[in-house]
């Protein structure tokens, strides 16, 4: 359990004892922030005290008496608000007026309590500061780590594209510079390898888009019946060319009828995504094996292959954002590393989970189960 750190300042000792006893063993119960926070006391008579009990260790709550011996609330408030103190000030004092509360708000204070005030007042002034302070802390905390994850996005993302730039840029400059002599047809497999690399970023810059319309929730949806036989024999007919070139056959084990109340370019993307990689990934004269099956409420929709297949370290890395399995079996191959960081999204926003099987120099089984009426 949490535990905030009150500092009660006020030169009466019946009002520092009191408020120790109202707050003693008080448990503040915030079921919207998912948890419960303690309290610890401690307490000052005067402005020099507490600048002593601030300088032993952090306040989360002050509750600030208005008049002290040597100073005023007010006059706290102002030098504590030339401080970068991550601490809520409640005022207490004995005059209350609507003036005096103005005056404390302007000066940073949170919230107003005039005496006298019973135990149960206290605590309500006190719960509600520990709320503001704690929404406001989680506030910070999800702003630093957005800032962080958009740093390290940025930073992969600008790490992914510089390889094909430059490679590009390479190709370029011996193109320019005529390193092959005059003869166009000696540039040929540099014009090829440029747009390969072309289509590489294009990839990428598509996926990139696909992911964050599915991570933001802007991406415009439409749920109709899906044929889920026709989504695999689609998909199956997109990569066909390129594996009947490598002697790679393709099955479609579907029943037919079977469907789910879906988006169709969603169920595209988890098709596509699943048939490239099973035919990018696999040996020459290989097989893929698309097949799905309902189970209940549930569709499990299966991809294997004959491929190089990957050892379980490799597996687990295989779902996150720009992840991809670099090795010398795999240099060869281009991918942006999104596809299956956004199947996996797909799979959670459809209610299921995906999952992956391999054993390396055997073959890969990629695996999603989709709710059939999600919407």
């Amino acid at each position: 359990m949490d535990i905030l750190n009150i500092l009660v300042v006020d030169d009466e000792l019946g009002m520092r004892h009191g408020a120790e006893r109202a707050l003693r063993g008080f448990v503040i119960d915030l079921p919207d922030i998912d948890g419960d926070v303690g309290v610890a006391i401690r307490t000052a008579s005067s402005g020099r005290e507490l600048e002593e009990k601030l300088a032993a260790g952090p306040a989360d709550i002050l509750l600030l008496d208005h008049k002290l011996p040597d100073t005023t609330g007010l006059e706290i408030l102002d030098q504590l608000s030339k401080r970068s103190l991550d601490l809520l000030t409640i005022m207490i004092t004995a005059y209350a007026s609507l003036e005096t509360a103005v005056t404390a708000t302007r000066r940073g204070a949170y919230d107003f309590l005039a005496k006298p005030f019973t135990p149960e007042e206290l605590r309500g002034a006190v719960r509600k500061a520990a709320r503001h302070l704690i929404l406001q802390r989680q506030a910070r905390r999800l702003a630093e780590e957005k800032r962080q994850v958009r740093f390290q996005f940025i930073s992969v993302l600008a790490h992914e594209m510089k390889a094909p730039i430059a490679a590009l840029e390479g190709y370029l400059h011996m193109i320019e510079e005529r390193s092959l002599g005059d003869e166009l047809a000696a540039y040929d497999r540099m014009i090829s390898r440029c747009l390969l690399r072309t289509d590489g970023m294009r990839k990428l810059i598509s996926d990139l888009l696909d992911l964050t319309a599915i991570e933001s929730g802007q991406r415009q949806r439409t749920l109709t019946c899906v044929d889920v036989l026709e989504v695999a024999r689609q998909a199956a007919d997109n990569f066909r060319a390129e594996a009947e070139q490598r002697g790679i056959g393709i099955e479609v084990h579907v029943p037919a009828g079977l469907t789910l109340q879906a988006d169709r370019t969603e169920m595209d993307m988890i098709f596509n995504n699943f048939v490239s990689n099973a035919v990018k990934y696999n040996r020459d004269k290989g097989r893929v094996l698309v097949s799905a099956v309902a189970e209940g409420d549930m569709i499990r929709v299966t991809v294997e292959d004959t491929g190089i297949g990957m050892t379980p370290d490799e597996c687990k890395k295989l779902f996150s954002d720009f992840s991809r399995i670099k090795n010398e079996k795999t240099r060869h191959v281009l991918g942006s590393g999104l596809g299956l960081s956004t199947v996996k999204k797909l799979a959670t926003l459809y209610g299921g989970e995906v999952s992956v099987r391999s054993q390396p120099d055997v073959g890969t089984a990629f695996t999603i189960t989709l709710a059939r009426n999600r919407a």
